[in-house]
């Protein structure tokens, strides 16, 4: 299946199962805003959970707070967001679209990439097992041509990002024959900045009110909260501040379903730390991050690091984790060390003193900060599409059919368990409820009695639930139950009394921390 058609109907799964709704649908939507439904919400704070406790319960020096999201405007002056926080837009005259400049060369990057990855699957098809791609990629004619181009493109947009030239980002795109992927044409206009905060007035009159901004990251409330966590929890270099909250951008294209929207959520740490040590501490953060996402078993090989061509203003090292979407390797995390630059500037324009003293060196400094930023929206998109799949089976006639299935981690899992009376007569039901009501304290639990069996457990595999439990007419003499496993479809016979302790087991966020901790 082509990977735009698997997009599609992942798109529509999440609609048609109760994940993710357009907002406002029924006066014909907003652009870029949705809605989670009664399975995506439960999914989302399951990735909050999961985040929130592999930060400050699995490290003693990491707190959490949670800032407003109106702020004083000074803060996003001495942030730079107000003169720099800003997206280089074009147009195509032809179809009045609008696009990101940087973007559109960073496809025609990806283009040149995706032409040297086929030769390279073309000779590893044609060589089999003795294929060494690592020689191939150093000798092939083709390949190396190819590389060439790359190379040429990327220096030119890395030099013409760094120094903000837009005329060149324009030039870039008028000679690499960039087309507008709807009129088809290169019909641009120049390249301009666009500032992506959304601002609004703050007071009862027009005299009175106060511009203020609907902050575009999360990281500001931690910056301008340092000085109340620190001296209020008594912390020491290195600390950590976490926080989840929502941040608002104006996107110039907001596109890819819930990759790229308006109102989105981040979950974001800043870790303070001695200056000197914040590349160190960089890289160790990389690490951890990494191994956080590939904790969930969706295949390391689908993850990779990717450095920033253009550092920002504040930043002196920066790097993207990547995910294999549908639609190719692109951000889901990212990890910055961003010096002293957000205190010092605070510490500037507020007037008040931002330093930390410390008693090993008997001095008082700005901390230096390592980031890392992950978007809740993209996460949840990443874990749908890669747990999406779909299946072909044998039903109870031995045709065959196919089985749509959310192969959720388990812990992450909406519902962890259905519990479905065989039949809705002879006690069957009653008893299901009854233990409904034993396990609802300890995981999210769904009675489920419409249709047969078998659309039953279709319908839940669809909603990605790892355990179904079904109550038969034995259940009454002998006190077990049928549990049948979600991924391989098989099934037991268990003692009721055991299900409480065989699903613990699996949803638990213990075997996820264990690997983090390895």
């Amino acid at each position: 299946m082509a990977q735009e058609d698997l997009f599609k109907k992942l798109i529509a799964h999440c609609k048609e199962y109760g994940y993710v709704f357009p907002s406002s649908e029924i006066y014909d939507g907003l652009s870029a805003v949705y809605d989670y439904g009664q399975y995506g919400v439960e999914l989302k704070n399951n990735i909050k959970k999961y985040w929130w406790d592999s930060m400050v319960l699995l490290h003693e020096n990491i707190v959490g707070i949670d800032s407003a999201i109106f702020m004083h405007p000074t803060i996003w002056k001495a942030s730079g967001h107000v003169d720099a926080f800003n997206d280089p837009l074009i147009d195509n005259k032809d179809s009045k679209k609008r696009y990101r400049a940087d973007v559109l060369i960073e496809e025609q990057l990806a283009k040149i990439e995706g032409k040297i990855d086929k030769e390279v699957e073309k000779a590893s098809a044609r060589f089999g097992e003795m294929f060494d791609e690592a020689q191939f990629r150093a000798t092939n004619g083709r390949v190396l041509e190819y590389q060439i181009k790359w190379d040429e493109l990327h220096n030119r947009f890395a030099e013409a990002l760094n120094n903000a030239d837009l005329v060149e980002l324009k030039q870039i795109i008028e000679d690499q024959e960039i087309v507008c992927p709807i009129s088809g044409t290169r019909n641009w206009t120049e390249v301009r900045q666009f500032n992506l905060m959304f601002s609004t007035e703050m007071g009862s009159t027009a005299d009175g009110s106060l511009k203020v901004y609907l902050r575009p990251e999360t990281a500001q409330g931690i910056f301008v909260n340092y000085m109340n966590v620190q001296k209020s929890g008594r912390m020491k270099i290195p600390f950590g501040i976490a926080q989840i909250g929502k941040a608002f951008r104006n996107e110039i294209v907001a596109r890819q379903f819930i990759f790229r929207m308006r109102e989105f959520e981040q979950m974001e740490l800043q870790f303070f730390v001695r200056p000197g040590t914040e590349l160190e501490w960089f890289e160790k953060w990389k690490q951890l991050r990494i191994k956080w996402h590939q904790a969930l078993g969706f295949g390391n090989e689908n993850y990779k690091f990717h450095l920033h061509e253009k550092l920002a203003h504040y930043a002196n090292a920066a790097v993207d984790i990547e995910f294999k979407f549908p639609f190719g390797f692109k951000e889901v995390e990212g990890i910055h060390s961003r010096t002293d630059y957000d205190l010092s500037q605070h510490q500037k324009f507020s007037g008040k003193k931002i330093q930390y003293f410390d008693p090993e060196l008997n001095e008082s400094y700005v901390p230096y900060v390592v980031e890392t930023s992950i978007g809740v929206d993209r996460m949840f998109l990443q874990i749908m599409a890669a747990s999406y799949h779909e299946d072909t089976v044998e039903d109870n006639n031995g045709q065959k059919e196919t089985r749509v299935v959310l192969r959720l981690p388990a812990p992450l899992a909406p519902v962890k368990l259905a519990v479905m009376p065989l039949i809705k007569k002879d006690g069957l039901p009653e008893k299901a409820r009854e233990i409904i009501e034993e396990l609802k304290f300890d995981f999210n639990c769904q009675y489920d009695e419409k249709d047969s069996i078998g659309k039953r457990y279709r319908r839940q595999d669809a909603i990605g639930t790892p355990f179904c439990v079904t109550v038969d007419h034995d259940t009454a003499t002998d006190n077990t139950v049928t549990i049948r496993y979600r991924d391989s479809m098989l099934q037991e016979r268990v003692q009721i009394s055991q299900l409480r302790e065989l699903i613990s087991a699996q949803v638990g966020f213990r075997t996820l921390f264990k690997q983090l901790k390895d």
